[in-house]
């Protein structure tokens, strides 16, 4: 018979947990929220059994939570994490690494790790999640699933426990694109300024950070969103492949600083409490001085406004969502960590600059689901969703 148990490494707490009302246009849409946000006589868990040892009972739901439930949605369970969000592979030394249906064997990514599985499984239909780095775009990637990181403070953070607060979003995952483009709109708490997606660009040299064989998927998938959708796809350079080192390496040392800056405190007090990965990263942000964080954040502010030249309203910028498919779940630890290296070069963008990325499951490689991301201008997120709604069908390598 089947084992119906809830699975510890998808779920620490398991529903439902908040009964769906019956109205609305997310009415009965089971929900998995990542264990970051606070639910309402719940505790938040972070991924990490001493924290949550320590945490206190929330008198109330976070903000992006009590949202979608106004909006109808049930709330089916708080999802599982990387340690303190701080990771994008999706494993857990202390609950576990939790299956990918869309690709036995392999890695969920992370770090919206359960929602991510809990949504691939057809557990729940939509995850709250959160994505700093790309811990919405990575398991969407990998899962084969629809994924949604908003303009930043485009959706509520009220309630939500940070890990880097100048990049922290709240988005969703999906394996529907309708339904993920309905729960945005309960989210969303201010109107795009500009029209639809009128023009797509791909910049090679950006491209060329991922696989040769993700590469190959990703030009197949170009070429059918061109002839779905009737949109010119420009070949351009945008700048950002020559300032990509630079700008990744501001990025990695403000959100490490901000890290520690958020949790530092509770870590030196708990020596060993975290995964020895997870608790290198927050001692680079220890490392950073006051001078080497406002350097990063110079170098920052020029790339947005790099970016933000680049990438105007109307044009979405495509690129593959990760480097490759997912790594398998025994991976040694260094290749993990090669291939989180580099996936982190193309969500980074997104990322430092505050913008709206969507990612469809539009690529695969040998059988392996691989996503497909678009970024929009700053604050163009509807528009955004709805050229990904249209995008539907995979291309194949």
């Amino acid at each position: 018979m089947p084992d119906d148990r809830p699975d510890p490494a998808v779920w620490r707490v398991a529903g439902p947990l908040v009964a769906s009302t019956g109205q609305g246009p997310l009415a009965q849409v089971r929900t998995a929220v990542k264990d970051l946000f606070a639910v309402a006589e719940q505790r938040v868990g972070a991924g990490n059994p001493a924290w949550l040892a320590e945490a206190r009972t929330e008198p109330e739901h976070a903000d992006a939570v009590r949202q979608l439930l106004d909006a109808g949605a049930e709330l089916t369970g708080i999802a599982q994490t990387d340690e303190l969000a701080f990771g994008l592979a999706g494993t857990n030394r202390h609950y576990g690494t939790p299956a990918n249906p869309a690709a036995p064997g392999r890695i969920t990514g992370g770090s919206s790790s359960g929602p991510a599985a809990a949504v691939a499984r057809g557990r729940a239909d939509l995850g709250l999640a959160t994505d700093t780095a790309g811990s919405i775009r990575v398991p969407a990637s990998y899962c084969g699933l629809y994924g949604w990181r908003p303009t930043h403070g485009a959706t509520p953070n009220g309630g939500l426990l940070a890990l880097a607060p100048s990049f922290d979003t709240a988005g969703l995952l999906a394996r529907d694109p309708v339904l993920l483009r309905t729960a945005a709109e309960a989210l969303l708490t201010r109107g795009d300024t500009t029209g639809p997606i009128t023009a797509c660009m791909v910049d090679e040299e950006l491209v060329s950070l991922a696989e040769p064989e993700v590469r190959a998927s990703f030009e197949a998938a170009c070429r059918a969103l061109t002839l779905r959708t009737a949109l010119p796809l420009t070949r351009t350079r945008t700048g950002a492949a020559e300032h990509l080192g630079e700008w990744f390496a501001a990025f990695r040392t403000v959100q490490a600083a901000e890290a520690w800056e958020q949790h530092g405190a509770w870590i030196a007090r708990h020596p060993g409490a975290l995964a020895p990965d997870v608790a290198a990263r927050f001692e680079n942000g220890r490392r950073v001085s006051a001078a080497e964080r406002a350097q990063a954040e110079r170098v920052l502010s020029d790339g947005r406004k790099a970016l933000d030249a680049v990438l105007l309203p109307g044009t979405a910028l495509l690129l593959p969502a990760t480097s490759g498919p997912a790594p398998l779940a025994d991976a040694p630890p260094d290749e993990v960590e090669a291939v989180r290296a580099a996936t982190l070069r193309l969500t980074c963008l997104a990322s430092l600059a505050g913008l709206p990325a969507a990612v469809a499951p539009l690529l695969r490689v040998r059988s392996l689901p691989v996503g497909l991301c678009a970024l929009g201008a700053r604050g163009t997120d509807r528009a955004l969703l709805d050229f990904i709604t249209d995008s539907r069908k995979p291309a194949h390598a």
